[in-house]
Order: structure tokens, then sequence, then C-alpha cells
């Protein structure tokens, strides 16, 4: 016996085989292209997306033991993936880091729908979860709206087709419309939002005993799997990753170190009273949620510090930052990179990265530094956020790969950093969540505790944990004296592209 399962990531969609105690067998993976057609845009051909899940699940079949047991799924989560009535693509996928709806945005924060909105979601809005997009659409692409029967996000929409169902976990569902306490969509909440008219677009959250169907025929002869075999619905991809790590008791915690940097907190009851920020996630485990901090720029700064430095690989990235001492001879980088702002642990649309207190005298060495230890800065800010402070923070995701980062994680954050031992953690996730939602296992803490390997530790050291607390004091000092030129230099590159389009 085997089973199968897809991670379908941002820029990579991963299939996972694992036997039937969970040794994993096989890993596939298969690019997926993120287009761009003006400034501030991301989007996917959702057929596209199906494919390479398919691809990759063909991919490793041949090298499974005996028959397919089930099939669980995660994805990338928030965005617009808008189907027509026939289940088909209305039109390309809008990104969870998308940021043509920042004007929206910005309305609802004006108007304090926003922190209203909090104090019933837990989750604070940005341009890239789907209302925000489909308040955009119907004012500016009302065609592609009216084509859309249901909009889902990529874990539902690869689930349709894998099922024909159309679904939505309560993960995926719980920014922006769902009530956290109740668990079910809001009416108070599309309300506030002006979008009462979306309503039937919105189908209604999965309970966690109802995240299994039956592979559909058309499917199973794309992948090659058997016709009628359970296929799961795991909980989008932070959630699954922080079961596939074992942070599923509350008060764990763990940071995602991929495309986006998402540092999360297992809480057992939802805190809607303190700042708005953040995401509040229905864990997909009984009385268990995410306080979820998903910044927009990760993994993203990395590759492009390492284009800018000439540098061939990440690895290479963090060999050279370890030229450099910590504090890079007082170089401070912001990374707010993305051209949709930041979201996590702020929100702001306009925010904008920097190299702060950059000489002659600073070297490609302390730049590479300075970059991995702003990135890290991040990971402290969103932990703060929380208002925890983890006995330990697991790791996962491509960045868990380098020992540098890993090392000034545990320093920046002065506790024990934890690497998982799988090579995709999420998918790990989804097969303890396929044995809950199969009947195979019946409780998650025993389940996480068979199936998860944790892998190396790095601790803090007490001088540099010292040293990297001032800098934290620092950082936040630059970012506040630096953030009333971000609306300036927001404009500044909107008037670029609107002269050179």
């Amino acid at each position: 016996m085997a089973v199968v399962c897809v991670d379908a990531g941002t820029t990579m969609i991963k299939a996972v085989g694992y036997a039937a105690d969970g040794t994993e067998l096989a890993v596939a993976r298969r690019p997926a292209e993120v287009s761009r057609p003006r400034p501030g845009y991301a989007e996917q051909d959702m057929e596209s997306v199906w494919r390479a899940v398919a691809d990759a699940v063909r991919e490793i079949l041949p090298r499974l033991p005996g028959e397919v047991d089930y099939l669980a799924l995660t994805a990338q989560g928030d965005g617009c993936w808008p189907v027509d009535r026939a289940g088909g693509p209305a039109g390309p996928a809008i990104l969870w880091n998308d940021g043509r709806a920042a004007p929206v945005v910005a309305e609802w924060a004006r108007d304090g729908v926003l922190a209203d909105a909090f104090r019933v979601n837990g989750s604070l809005t940005f341009a890239g979860l789907p209302n925000a997009i489909l308040t955009w659409l119907r004012r500016h692409d009302p065609g592609r709206l009216a084509r859309t029967a249901a909009v889902l996000t990529c874990g539902g929409w690869i689930f349709s087709r894998l099922t024909g169902r159309i679904a939505m976990d309560a993960s995926d569902a719980s920014a922006p419309f769902m009530d956290v306490r109740t668990r079910r969509p809001s009416d108070d909440l599309l309300r506030r939002y002006g979008m009462e008219w979306a309503r039937p677009l919105l189908p209604d959250p999965c309970d966690d005993g109802d995240r299994a169907a039956p592979l559909a025929p058309d499917a199973a002869a794309a992948l090659g799997l058997p016709a009628g075999l359970p296929v799961v619905l795991a909980p989008y991809d932070i959630a699954s990753t922080a079961i596939g790590v074992g942070a599923v008791e509350t008060g764990r915690a763990c940071t995602i170190l991929g495309t986006t940097l998402c540092t999360e907190t297992v809480v057992d009851e939802p805190d809607l009273t303190g700042e708005p920020s953040g995401l509040t996630v229905a864990m997909g485990l009984p009385g268990r949620f995410l306080r979820a901090f998903p910044t927009l720029a990760g993994g993203q700064v990395v590759g492009w510090a390492c284009r800018m430095l000439g540098l061939g690989s990440p690895g290479d990235l963090a060999e050279l930052a370890a030229a450099a001492p910590p504090g890079a001879h007082g170089l401070v980088f912001l990374p707010y990179l993305s051209p949709a702002g930041e979201r996590a642990p702020f929100l702001d649309p306009a925010a904008r990265g920097g190299l702060h207190g950059l000489t002659v005298d600073h070297t490609a060495a302390d730049v590479a530094r300075a970059v991995l230890e702003g990135l890290s800065l991040v990971v402290r800010d969103c932990l703060t956020a929380a208002g925890t402070r983890p006995t330990e923070l697991r790791v996962s995701g491509g960045g868990s790969a380098s020992p540098v980062w890993l090392a000034m994680l545990a320093d920046v954050t002065g506790v024990p950093v934890v690497r998982s031992a799988d090579t995709e953690a999420g998918a790990r996730g989804a097969f303890v969540v396929g044995l809950l939602a199969t009947g195979r296992a019946a409780d998650a803490g025993a389940a996480a505790a068979a199936h998860v390997r944790p892998g190396d530790v790095h601790g803090p050291d007490p001088a540099r944990a010292a040293h990297y607390a001032d800098a934290y004091r620092d950082f936040l000092d630059v970012r506040a004296a630096t953030a009333s030129a971000w609306p300036t230099l927001a404009s500044a590159r909107a008037r670029t592209a609107e002269r050179n389009p």
C-alpha cells in the first residue's frame, strides 16, 4: 500500500509518494509559472497548474509499491480562482501576492471596515484576499465576474478537477468571509464589505469530517489512478505545513521559509481583541487555530539578492553572508520588496524595502548578511506580533536547507530552531490529515508524533542573541523612520510604469 500527497505551491508543484508507514519514497516537482501582465499583478493559468499536478503524480506512481490507499492535497492559499458553470476557469487565477486591489483595501482601511471585520474574522484583509479581488473585478472586469459561478482557491480548484466537487476547506475559507467563532460565512462581514452580491459565489466550507470525495473517472485517467480512490482536501499549505512539522499543540510555533515567510503559532481560541494584524486560520484539527503572519516577500528576496550580487544559488548567498560579522557592519535591510507592499505583521500596500547605513566600506558579504538578517528580524517581528514566546521554532521550506540561515534565526529569535527532516513538510501534513479523514488514525497528536520527523537543531548563542536584541530595536527604528517615504516611492514607481508600459 502507498499514499500520494500533492502540495501545489505558488512556484512549484510537488507530488510525494509515501509507504503506508509514512516513509517517503518518491518526490516529483513541476514548476508553476506566475505571470505578471502588469506591474503589481500576479496570475496563473489554472489549467497549467492542473496539468502540472497530473504530470507530477504520474511521475511518482511507478516508484510506489502496490496500490495507492488515498490521495491528499494541499496548496497555496488566498487569491481568487474563479470557475464557470461548467467547472472550468472563468479566467486566470489572481494570486495572493497580487496588488491590483490595494486601492480597495485602502478605502476599507480609511472607513474602519478592516478593523471592524477583524473583530469578527481575526484576519486583516490585504489586496490578495478574495474580498478585495472580487470587488476590484466588479469595478474593472465585470465580464470575468459575470462568467464566474464559484470562487475557489488553488486547493479547491485542484480538488474540483480531481473529484468534480466544488468545495473549499475551512482553512481557505477562514479569511476574509468566515466568522471564526461559528466557522461559517458571515453575512455581517459581506455587508461590511458591501458584497452581499458575492454570497452565491462562495462555497460553504468543508467540515473537518467532510473533506474526502472519490476520484472522478476523467481525473483518474489523467493521473493513472483508479476511479473512486479517496481524495482528501487537506488545509491549505501554511496549515498543512504546521501539521507536517509537528506544530499541532497549543503554543507551538513554526516558520515556513518559502516564497512567503510565514510565521505561525497554534492557539485553541481566536483572539479578536488585539491590534488587527495577520490571519486567523482554522487549522483542520479539532479545536485548533493558527495565528499566522505570512509576509508578501520571502524566498523571492533571496532570489533577488542572488541576482543582484551575481550569485548562483541561495547556498552561495548564505556562504557569502557567513563571511561578514553579525550586524553586517551597521547595515540594516528592510526586506519589503513585494510590489504589493506588506501584509504581515503589519499591512501597508506602499511598504518598500531598502539598504540603510550603506557606505563605500561595505562589502558584498555585508549586503548578503544584511539580507538574511533582515528576513530573520521579520520572523522575530511576527513572533512578537503573535504575543507568544515559544520554547522552539520549527522550520521548513527551501530556506531551511541553509545551516547558516537557521543558526542566524536561532540567534535572532533567541529560541532553538528545529528543521524538518522531510523534504516536503506540507505534503507530510496532508499525509497526516489524510490518515484522520479516511479513518486510518483517530488522534492528530498521536498521528503527528508517529509520522513527523524532526531534523537538525540549532540553538541560540547567548552573545549573538544579545546583539540581535539590540539589532531588532534598530530594525524597528529604521522602519519607523523611513515609512513616511513609502507612499512617495510607491507613487514614483507607478508613474514610471505609466510612462514605460
